[in-house]
C-alpha cells in the first residue's frame, strides 16, 4: 500500500478515536509491517479466521482497534434491533442526549438488521449523528457513530484506502450529470 493509503487511515483513524492516538499506531503497525502485526495479534485475527497477511490488515486493525476503543460496534447481519440499539448506545461516540433514541421505542423489533440500520442512521441523522459501517466483506455489520459534519469525509477516507465506509440511512444520491459543452 502506498504512503496515500497509511495517510488516509492515519487520517480515519484520528477522525474516528481522536482521543485514542493507539488506534493510529496499530492500523500504521498493519500497515508498514504486516507480518510483525499478524504475529503480535495472532490469537485476534484468528478468530477472524486470519493467519496470514492480507492486504486488508490494516483495515481490520482499525476495525478491531476502535472496537477494543468502544468505537466502533460489530453486529451479526441478524441481529435483534434491541440488541443492534443497545451497542451502539455503549458506544463513547454516540449522541450525548439521551432522547436521540426515543424513537426506538414501540419500534417493531423483528425489522431484518439491514432494514433496521437504515432506520436507525436516518433517525440518528436527525439527531446529528452519523451511523456508519466499515465495509469488511463479512456477514457483520462494524458500525461507527459520528458527527454529521465528518460524514462525507469518513467516506473519502475509506475511498483513498482502497475500502468502504457507508453511511446508513442517507438517501441514494443522483447521479452527477455529465458536463455539457
Amino acid at each position: 500500500m502506498s504512503s496515500t493509503v497509511r495517510d488516509a487511515l492515519v487520517a480515519l483513524a484520528a477522525l474516528l478515536a481522536p482521543d485514542a492516538p493507539d488506534v493510529a499506531d496499530r492500523v500504521t503497525s498493519a500497515h508498514d509491517d504486516p507480518a510483525t502485526y499478524l504475529r503480535t495479534h495472532a490469537e485476534r485475527l484468528d478468530d477472524r479466521g486470519i493467519d496470514e497477511p492480507l492486504p486488508e490488515l490494516a483495515w481490520i486493525a482499525l476495525v478491531d482497534a476502535l472496537t477494543d476503543h468502544d468505537l466502533l460496534a460489530e453486529v451479526d447481519w441478524k441481529e435483534a434491533a434491541g440488541e443492534i440499539v443497545a451497542q451502539l448506545r455503549s458506544l463513547r461516540s454516540g449522541p450525548a442526549d439521551p432522547r436521540a433514541w426515543d424513537w426506538f421505542a414501540g419500534l417493531d423489533e423483528d425489522l431484518p438488521a439491514y432494514d433496521f440500520l437504515e432506520r436507525a442512521g436516518r433517525e440518528l441523522r436527525a439527531t446529528g449523528t452519523t451511523l456508519a459501517v466499515l465495509d469488511i466483506e463479512s456477514d457483520c455489520y462494524p458500525l461507527v457513530l459520528l458527527p454529521d459534519e465528518h460524514a462525507d469525509t469518513l467516506r473519502e477516507l475509506a475511498t483513498a484506502t482502497g475500502f468502504t465506509a457507508d453511511v446508513l440511512g442517507e438517501p441514494a444520491r443522483p447521479a452527477t450529470p455529465p458536463p455539457t459543452s
